[in-house]
């Protein structure tokens, strides 16, 4: 997902691509985008409550068979909507009050027709049967899919990873992020001798026919579609707590039980100093109702809300390596740390529109050299973030095209962070920044958000103009350049590559090793300066931009 740039290796970017599920790029759209990434008026016009997902899964013919029931309450009058279902599975039938309802089918959406108009206000329910061969992921998490593969035991082992994919690749749902369900209770019948693993809490475990037990797990907190998970193996189980913000955090681990024994030490080195860093950061842990869960994948990882996929094989860094090169990478588990990070950013705020999605990876990829300064200082902090500037392709912009399913470049990792932290220095005030980020867990705690409401809580709080900051990082691909010269005792300088009207402040080095805010435009400035020179003027490193002499 990620291309070559610089003089990076092309292992880094491999290591990179994982961060997350990105689509492929794409220069035109259709009408299946548009059925899939617009909120049109056949599915605004009902919100989803709750959910109830009942699902057989046959580990040997790779084939799933179930129903899940929609619990909505009407936002208008209709009698006819849409959810999504990828046509490779089967409809079986769609079920309201004891009879089966007219549906028809394009691409991955379904319509459903009711035999009378449903009137704004009113809660209803329908279900849907459905079954056939899910999509298998060639090599989860990038391409999204189920994962059914064996333990070093050779016991069997499966899971699935959806995002960009889409849970409508799984399940039958409402597959668009403006609307995650209130809450939702996931039934997985598995063979008997293993152990199945889901969101929230495990309510029960009931045995069905030809050997397979129902694993009943309760999500009691809003969850976006693709964070809805299972994991399926021969797992050890242990538990834990954590004394945090809101009282006693319950803390589940379950790794393979091959592992079990790496697991314990490794996990417990890293859960909860990571729970007590973004909760110092981000304010507390968002699901206390449904516990925290680390889970063993058969996939590097994914965000899945109070169920974290881990399969960075217990080992410091990204699979052992430092994306940063500045060596502070090492001192952290990246899986660990980036995909609970998301439990924040990503499940607690989700972004409505994929194209938006900046929000879930910007603000987590800080959340790495925000756990770093928690424990090693400013220092390692930044240069952390620095060092992963390397990895920025600039490509295309960060946001993307909007109502079709596209998500931007994967720049919002590494040059959204390398933005923050820009506006992090503008701020100039550590604890105002710091009170931003809880602020925005608080102000937007379980929602779903665009773009312009994170920009404009963010420059309220912070009493900054930072509109066109937001469109030079997120919304180009131009890196701004200053432009300087210096003549006797003259600083001539000016903003170069940027958009209109930027005039974002910096911080350079007017005397030897102390940096001054300056106020650049497009337009030449000039102050008077003594005893600097091209060789001692330069720029705070914790700004990201270029430089140039005129």
């Amino acid at each position: 997902m990620k291309r070559i740039f610089y003089s990076i290796t092309l292992l880094c970017i491999t290591m990179l691509s994982t961060q997350a599920q990105l689509l492929q790029p794409k220069d035109t759209f259709s009408r299946a985008d548009s059925l899939r990434g617009q909120l049109s008026p056949l599915r605004s016009c009902y919100d989803i409550n709750y959910y109830h997902l009942d699902v057989k899964i046959d580990l040997d013919q790779h084939s799933i068979d179930g129903s899940n029931t929609f619990n909505f309450t009407a936002v208008s009058d209709f009698t006819k909507l849409q959810f999504d279902l990828f046509s490779n599975l089967q409809v079986d039938k769609i079920e309201y009050k004891g009879k089966k309802l007219a549906y028809t089918r394009e691409f991955n959406a379904v319509f459903v027709t009711f035999p009378a108009t449903i009137k704004k206000g009113k809660k209803d329910s329908f279900k849907v049967y459905y079954s056939g061969k899910p999509i298998i992921a060639v090599k989860a998490p990038w391409d999204g899919g189920f994962i059914f593969t064996k333990d070093k035991n050779g016991k069997p082992w499966a899971s699935v990873a959806c995002e960009g994919l889409g849970a409508s690749s799984w399940w039958p749902n409402k597959d668009h992020l403006s609307d995650e369900v209130d809450s939702m209770m996931i039934s997985i019948s598995v063979p008997k001798e293993l152990k199945e693993i889901s969101n929230g809490r495990l309510r029960s475990i009931k045995d069905k026919p030809d050997g397979y037990q129902q694993y009943n797990w309760f999500v009691a907190n809003p969850i976006n579609n693709y964070d809805v998970t299972f994991y399926i193996g021969d797992y050890a189980h242990w538990t834990d707590q954590y004394q945090g913000e809101k009282g006693n955090l319950s803390i589940d681990y379950w790794s393979l039980k091959q592992d079990s024994l790496l697991a314990k030490p490794h996990w417990d080195a890293d859960v909860k100093r990571m729970l007590k860093s973004f909760e110092h950061w981000f304010g507390p842990y968002p699901f206390y109702e449904d516990g925290y869960k680390l889970v063993q994948a058969p996939h590097l990882g994914m965000e899945h809300q109070s169920a974290v996929a881990y399969g960075n094989q217990f080992k410091q860094g990204y699979l052992g390596k430092d994306l940063s090169g500045s060596g502070w990478g090492l001192k952290f588990d990246f899986i660990t740390v980036h995909e609970s990070g998301h439990e924040w950013f990503g499940n607690n705020i989700t972004n409505k529109d994929v194209a938006d999605m900046w929000i879930h990876e910007s603000f987590t990829n800080y959340s790495e050299p925000l756990f770093l300064e928690s424990y090693y200082g400013k220092k390692a902090s930044s240069e952390y973030v620095q060092g992963i500037r390397k990895i920025i392709r600039n490509d295309i912009p960060v946001i993307s095209s909007y109502d079709v399913n596209k998500e931007g470049s994967g720049d919002m990792y590494p040059k959204g962070a390398n933005m923050i932290h820009t506006i992090r220095q503008l701020i100039g005030n550590d604890e105002k920044f710091r009170s931003i980020l809880r602020g925005l867990n608080q102000q937007f705690y379980h929602q779903t958000v665009t773009t312009a409401q994170i920009e404009n809580y963010i420059s309220e709080k912070s009493g900054l103009k930072l509109n066109k900051v937001f469109d030079q990082y997120l919304r180009t691909i131009k890196i701004p350049v200053l432009t300087y010269q210096i003549t006797g005792n003259k600083l001539s300088y000016r903003w170069d590559n940027v958009v209109e009207g930027f005039d974002m402040p910096v911080k350079v080095s007017l005397k030897p090793d102390v940096f001054t805010l300056i106020y650049p435009s497009q337009q030449w400035k000039e102050i008077s300066v003594d005893g600097v020179t091209d060789a001692s003027f330069k720029v705070d490193p914790d700004f990201y931009i270029l430089t140039k002499t005129k």
